[in-house]
C-alpha cells in the first residue's frame, strides 16, 4: 500500500468537518481550509505508519498551520507506535492531532489537536528529587540499561553489607552511617541480608560478592 491509498479516507474525514481539501500543497500531503475568513489552516501528513520521521514533518508544518494532523494506517492488534502512551503524549505536547486509518477507510481521531498537555506527575517528580540528592556522586554513565545501576538505596545497602562484613550486627548498629538501615534488612531486596537470629542480620555470600564488585571505602559515622 501506499500512502497515497490514505489521502482519500482523511479528505474525507476533512470534507465532513467543512473543510476544502487537496492535496501536495507547499510539501504538505493535505491542505485544508476552512470556509472563514481569514481560513483556518490544517495540515495533515501521511505515513504508512506512525513514526518519528512522521511528527517532524508535522513539526517543520507546523509554523504554516492553525492544526497539523498525523495520519497513518492502524497496526495490526494495535501493536504500533498508536498504542504508545508515550507518543501520544509527545503529540499532545506538541499539539498535534493524530488520525488512525483502518483497512476498511474508517477513519478513527486518536488525538484531538486541541487536547490539553499531560500533567505533571508530583510524585515521580519528588521520586527523581529525591533519588538525585540522595545518590553520592555520579556512579553511573547515562545511556546504559543491562547493568545493575547504582542507586542511591543500592549506596545505602552496600553500607550496611560493608558494616556486617565486620560481623552481625543490629540495625541500630548501621543507623548512624545509613538511616534507613533497618528497612534496608528488613526488605532484603538484593538477597544480602540473613536474620541470624532475632533483630540481629548478618551478610550472605550475595552480599560478600557485592562487595567484591562494588568495593566500598569504609565510612564514618559522624
Amino acid at each position: 500500500m501506499l500512502e497515497t491509498a490514505l489521502y482519500i479516507p482523511v479528505k474525507r474525514f476533512l470534507e465532513n468537518l467543512d473543510f476544502e481539501v487537496k492535496g501536495e500543497i507547499g510539501g504538505c500531503d493535505l491542505l485544508a481550509l476552512s470556509a472563514d475568513a481569514p481560513p483556518i489552516v490544517v495540515v495533515c501528513e501521511l505515513k504508512l505508519q506512525f513514526n518519528l520521521e512522521l511528527i517532524l514533518q508535522g513539526v517543520d508544518r507546523a509554523a504554516a498551520a492553525d492544526e497539523v494532523w498525523l495520519a497513518a494506517r492502524m497496526s495490526p492488534r494495535g501493536k504500533g507506535r498508536e498504542g504508545d502512551k508515550r507518543f501520544r503524549n509527545l503529540c499532545r505536547r506538541l499539539g498535534f492531532g493524530l488520525l488512525g486509518i483502518f483497512d476498511d477507510e474508517r477513519v478513527e481521531v486518536l488525538l484531538s489537536p486541541d487536547a490539553p498537555a499531560p500533567r505533571r506527575d508530583p510524585k515521580r517528580r519528588s521520586r527523581l528529587v529525591s533519588e538525585h540528592r540522595r545518590r553520592q556522586g555520579d556512579p553511573v554513565a547515562g545511556g546504559g540499561s543491562r547493568a545493575p545501576i547504582m542507586t542511591a538505596y543500592r549506596q545505602d545497602a552496600l553500607k550496611c553489607a560493608l558494616a556486617l562484613a565486620e560481623g552481625a550486627r543490629r540495625p541500630r548498629d548501621l543507623a548512624p552511617t545509613v538511616s534507613r538501615a533497618a528497612n534496608i534488612l528488613l526488605d532484603n531486596v538484593y538477597g544480602w541480608f540473613v536474620r541470624v537470629e532475632r533483630g540481629v542480620y548478618d551478610l550472605t555470600d550475595a552480599g560478600r560478592e557485592a562487595l567484591q564488585r562494588w568495593p566500598q571505602a569504609p565510612v564514618s559515622g559522624d
